[in-house]
Protein backbone atom coordinates (compact mmCIF):
# COMPACT_ATOMS: atom_id res chain seq x y z
CA UNK A 1 0.00 0.00 0.00
CA UNK A 2 1.47 3.55 -0.84
CA UNK A 3 1.74 5.91 1.57
CA UNK A 4 -0.74 8.22 0.15
CA UNK A 5 -3.14 5.44 -0.45
CA UNK A 6 -7.00 6.72 -0.77
CA UNK A 7 -6.02 10.22 -0.44
CA UNK A 8 -7.36 12.77 -2.59
CA UNK A 9 -4.87 15.92 -3.37
CA UNK A 10 -5.42 18.80 -5.72
CA UNK A 11 -2.21 20.36 -7.79
CA UNK A 12 -2.14 23.15 -9.72
CA UNK A 13 0.57 23.84 -12.36
CA UNK A 14 0.57 19.96 -12.68
CA UNK A 15 1.44 19.63 -16.54
CA UNK A 16 4.87 20.03 -16.47
CA UNK A 17 8.13 20.47 -14.55
CA UNK A 18 7.71 20.11 -10.64
CA UNK A 19 4.07 20.04 -10.66
CA UNK A 20 3.82 17.14 -12.95
CA UNK A 21 6.14 15.17 -11.07
CA UNK A 22 4.42 16.01 -8.18
CA UNK A 23 1.40 14.46 -9.69
CA UNK A 24 3.23 11.47 -10.72
CA UNK A 25 5.03 10.62 -7.45
CA UNK A 26 1.09 11.36 -5.38
CA UNK A 27 0.15 8.66 -8.19
CA UNK A 28 2.68 6.39 -7.69
CA UNK A 29 1.25 6.58 -3.42
CA UNK A 30 -2.34 5.69 -4.14
CA UNK A 31 -3.65 9.16 -4.47
CA UNK A 32 -6.50 10.39 -6.40
CA UNK A 33 -6.02 13.45 -8.19
CA UNK A 34 -7.00 16.79 -9.15
CA UNK A 35 -4.70 18.33 -11.63
CA UNK A 36 -5.13 21.89 -12.89
CA UNK A 37 -3.66 23.73 -15.63
CA UNK A 38 -4.38 26.54 -17.68
CA UNK A 39 -5.89 24.24 -19.98
CA UNK A 40 -7.34 20.85 -19.48
CA UNK A 41 -5.70 19.83 -22.93
CA UNK A 42 -2.53 20.78 -21.43
CA UNK A 43 -2.50 18.43 -18.90
CA UNK A 44 -3.15 14.94 -21.11
CA UNK A 45 -0.06 13.58 -20.74
CA UNK A 46 0.05 13.67 -16.78
CA UNK A 47 -3.83 12.33 -16.71
CA UNK A 48 -1.93 9.57 -18.68
CA UNK A 49 1.19 8.91 -16.68
CA UNK A 50 -0.69 9.32 -13.46
CA UNK A 51 -3.08 6.69 -14.33
CA UNK A 52 -0.21 4.32 -15.28
CA UNK A 53 1.18 4.85 -12.17
CA UNK A 54 -1.30 3.53 -10.55
CA UNK A 55 -4.09 6.69 -9.67
CA UNK A 56 -7.64 5.32 -9.53
CA UNK A 57 -9.24 8.88 -10.39
CA UNK A 58 -7.65 11.54 -12.28
CA UNK A 59 -9.35 14.71 -12.93
CA UNK A 60 -8.20 17.78 -15.13
CA UNK A 61 -9.07 21.24 -15.09
CA UNK A 62 -8.13 24.26 -16.65
CA UNK A 63 -8.27 26.96 -14.76
CA UNK A 64 -6.54 30.73 -14.27
CA UNK A 65 -5.46 30.76 -10.75
CA UNK A 66 -5.92 34.56 -10.50
CA UNK A 67 -9.20 34.26 -10.59
CA UNK A 68 -10.90 33.72 -6.88
CA UNK A 69 -14.53 33.08 -8.37
CA UNK A 70 -12.72 30.35 -10.76
CA UNK A 71 -10.85 28.94 -8.24
CA UNK A 72 -14.14 28.65 -6.01
CA UNK A 73 -15.49 26.71 -8.48
CA UNK A 74 -12.62 24.65 -9.78
CA UNK A 75 -11.75 23.53 -6.21
CA UNK A 76 -16.07 22.67 -5.70
CA UNK A 77 -16.37 20.32 -8.69
CA UNK A 78 -13.01 18.87 -7.40
CA UNK A 79 -14.21 18.41 -3.94
CA UNK A 80 -17.35 16.63 -5.24
CA UNK A 81 -15.25 14.14 -8.10
CA UNK A 82 -12.87 12.72 -5.32
CA UNK A 83 -15.08 12.79 -2.12
CA UNK A 84 -12.97 15.39 -0.62
CA UNK A 85 -9.96 17.56 -0.51
CA UNK A 86 -6.59 16.30 1.58
CA UNK A 87 -3.65 17.43 0.47
CA UNK A 88 -3.64 21.03 -1.43
CA UNK A 89 -0.17 21.50 -3.56
CA UNK A 90 0.08 25.22 -4.60
CA UNK A 91 2.67 24.62 -7.49
CA UNK A 92 1.30 26.94 -10.51
CA UNK A 93 4.31 29.51 -11.23
CA UNK A 94 5.40 31.96 -13.75
CA UNK A 95 8.42 34.51 -13.97
CA UNK A 96 8.72 37.89 -16.18
CA UNK A 97 12.34 38.68 -14.97
CA UNK A 98 13.84 42.18 -15.86
CA UNK A 99 16.04 44.45 -14.06
CA UNK A 100 14.28 46.67 -11.19
CA UNK A 101 14.59 49.96 -13.39
CA UNK A 102 12.82 48.04 -16.45
CA UNK A 103 10.19 45.75 -14.56
CA UNK A 104 6.72 47.45 -15.36
CA UNK A 105 3.74 47.13 -13.52
CA UNK A 106 2.24 44.29 -15.72
CA UNK A 107 4.81 42.03 -15.12
CA UNK A 108 5.36 43.01 -11.85
CA UNK A 109 1.44 42.76 -10.93
CA UNK A 110 1.11 39.40 -13.28
CA UNK A 111 4.09 37.35 -11.35
CA UNK A 112 2.44 38.43 -7.84
CA UNK A 113 -0.90 37.51 -8.88
CA UNK A 114 -0.41 34.48 -10.42
CA UNK A 115 2.41 32.86 -7.79
CA UNK A 116 1.04 34.74 -4.53
CA UNK A 117 -2.83 35.97 -5.05
CA UNK A 118 -3.19 32.56 -6.73
CA UNK A 119 -2.01 30.03 -3.92
CA UNK A 120 -4.34 32.44 -1.31
CA UNK A 121 -7.35 31.69 -4.46
CA UNK A 122 -6.80 27.89 -3.92
CA UNK A 123 -5.72 27.75 -0.49
CA UNK A 124 -8.99 29.68 0.85
CA UNK A 125 -11.20 27.53 -1.40
CA UNK A 126 -9.94 24.34 -0.09
CA UNK A 127 -9.26 25.20 3.55
CA UNK A 128 -13.02 23.76 4.66
CA UNK A 129 -12.50 20.69 3.03
CA UNK A 130 -9.05 20.44 4.58
CA UNK A 131 -9.96 21.14 7.86
CA UNK A 132 -12.77 18.23 7.73
CA UNK A 133 -9.99 15.70 6.32
CA UNK A 134 -8.14 13.70 8.55
CA UNK A 135 -4.89 13.96 6.87
CA UNK A 136 -5.41 18.05 6.04
CA UNK A 137 -1.79 18.93 4.31
CA UNK A 138 -1.42 22.43 2.53
CA UNK A 139 2.21 22.70 0.40
CA UNK A 140 3.32 25.73 -1.17
CA UNK A 141 5.97 25.61 -3.73
CA UNK A 142 8.20 28.52 -2.81
CA UNK A 143 11.52 29.01 -4.17
CA UNK A 144 15.35 29.79 -2.59
CA UNK A 145 14.74 33.35 -4.18
CA UNK A 146 11.82 33.98 -2.00
CA UNK A 147 14.24 33.35 0.99
CA UNK A 148 17.66 34.52 -0.09
CA UNK A 149 16.34 37.20 -3.27
CA UNK A 150 17.94 37.14 -6.77
CA UNK A 151 18.90 39.74 -8.96
CA UNK A 152 16.55 40.84 -11.65
CA UNK A 153 13.57 38.81 -10.05
CA UNK A 154 12.49 41.15 -7.53
CA UNK A 155 8.86 40.36 -8.66
CA UNK A 156 9.36 36.48 -8.44
CA UNK A 157 11.38 36.37 -5.18
CA UNK A 158 8.39 38.89 -3.95
CA UNK A 159 5.71 36.07 -4.75
CA UNK A 160 7.68 33.31 -3.24
CA UNK A 161 8.91 35.45 -0.15
CA UNK A 162 5.22 36.53 0.55
CA UNK A 163 4.24 33.33 -0.07
CA UNK A 164 6.56 31.44 2.43
CA UNK A 165 5.04 34.56 5.20
CA UNK A 166 1.15 33.65 4.08
CA UNK A 167 2.01 29.76 4.69
CA UNK A 168 3.20 30.45 8.23
CA UNK A 169 0.35 32.26 8.78
CA UNK A 170 -2.19 29.41 7.60
CA UNK A 171 -0.21 27.37 9.15
CA UNK A 172 -0.93 28.67 13.07
CA UNK A 173 -4.74 29.15 11.54
CA UNK A 174 -5.21 25.71 10.59
CA UNK A 175 -3.33 23.74 13.25
CA UNK A 176 -5.81 23.20 15.62
CA UNK A 177 -7.63 21.16 12.84
CA UNK A 178 -5.01 19.44 12.51
CA UNK A 179 -4.12 20.34 9.04
CA UNK A 180 -0.22 21.18 8.65
CA UNK A 181 0.61 23.72 6.44
CA UNK A 182 4.73 24.20 4.70
CA UNK A 183 7.12 25.00 1.90
CA UNK A 184 9.13 23.30 -0.69
CA UNK A 185 11.33 26.23 -1.73
CA UNK A 186 13.38 24.30 -4.36
CA UNK A 187 16.78 25.79 -5.73
CA UNK A 188 17.62 25.32 -9.58
CA UNK A 189 15.87 22.68 -10.92
CA UNK A 190 16.06 21.63 -14.41
CA UNK A 191 12.58 22.31 -15.85
CA UNK A 192 11.26 24.01 -18.68
CA UNK A 193 11.81 27.04 -16.89
CA UNK A 194 14.92 27.14 -16.80
CA UNK A 195 15.83 25.37 -20.19
CA UNK A 196 16.02 28.77 -21.47
CA UNK A 197 18.52 30.56 -19.43
CA UNK A 198 21.53 31.37 -20.82
CA UNK A 199 24.83 28.77 -20.83
CA UNK A 200 27.08 30.94 -18.56
CA UNK A 201 24.25 31.47 -16.28
CA UNK A 202 23.80 27.90 -15.69
CA UNK A 203 27.25 27.71 -15.58
CA UNK A 204 27.74 30.14 -12.64
CA UNK A 205 24.95 28.78 -10.97
CA UNK A 206 26.50 25.47 -10.88
CA UNK A 207 29.68 26.51 -9.19
CA UNK A 208 27.28 27.67 -6.46
CA UNK A 209 25.71 24.11 -6.02
CA UNK A 210 27.54 22.13 -3.31
CA UNK A 211 26.27 18.89 -4.33
CA UNK A 212 27.90 19.62 -7.76
CA UNK A 213 24.74 18.91 -10.18
CA UNK A 214 21.13 20.80 -10.62
CA UNK A 215 18.23 19.45 -9.41
CA UNK A 216 15.58 17.40 -10.62
CA UNK A 217 11.69 17.45 -10.42
CA UNK A 218 11.70 14.47 -8.94
CA UNK A 219 14.29 15.65 -5.98
CA UNK A 220 11.28 18.12 -5.19
CA UNK A 221 8.28 15.55 -5.79
CA UNK A 222 10.01 13.34 -3.04
CA UNK A 223 9.92 16.11 -0.50
CA UNK A 224 6.52 16.63 -1.22
CA UNK A 225 5.27 12.72 -0.95
CA UNK A 226 7.49 13.37 2.50
CA UNK A 227 5.31 16.36 3.69
CA UNK A 228 1.83 15.11 2.42
CA UNK A 229 2.34 11.51 3.82
CA UNK A 230 2.09 10.56 7.74
CA UNK A 231 6.03 11.33 7.82
CA UNK A 232 4.71 15.01 7.69
CA UNK A 233 2.02 14.87 10.34
CA UNK A 234 3.93 16.31 13.07
CA UNK A 235 6.12 19.57 10.47
CA UNK A 236 4.22 22.14 9.98
CA UNK A 237 5.14 25.85 9.23
CA UNK A 238 8.70 24.70 8.08
CA UNK A 239 10.30 25.67 4.77
CA UNK A 240 11.92 23.03 3.50
CA UNK A 241 15.39 24.14 1.03
CA UNK A 242 16.09 21.15 -1.28
CA UNK A 243 18.72 23.38 -3.24
CA UNK A 244 21.76 21.09 -3.59
CA UNK A 245 23.54 23.13 -0.83
CA UNK A 246 23.21 25.97 -2.63
CA UNK A 247 21.85 28.98 -0.28
CA UNK A 248 24.22 26.67 2.69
Amino acid sequence: MGALQGRKALITGASRGIGRAIAEAFAAEGADLALIATSPERLSDTVAVCKDRGADVVEAYGLDVASGAACNDVVKQAQEKLGGIDIVVNNAGITRDNLLMRLSDEDYELVLNTNLKGAFNITRAASRALMKSKHGRLINIASVVGVAGNAGQANYAASKGGLIAFTKSVAKELAGRGVTANVIAPGFIETDMTASLDTKVKEEALKGIRLGRFGQPTDIANAAVFLAADTGAYITAQVLVVDGGMTA
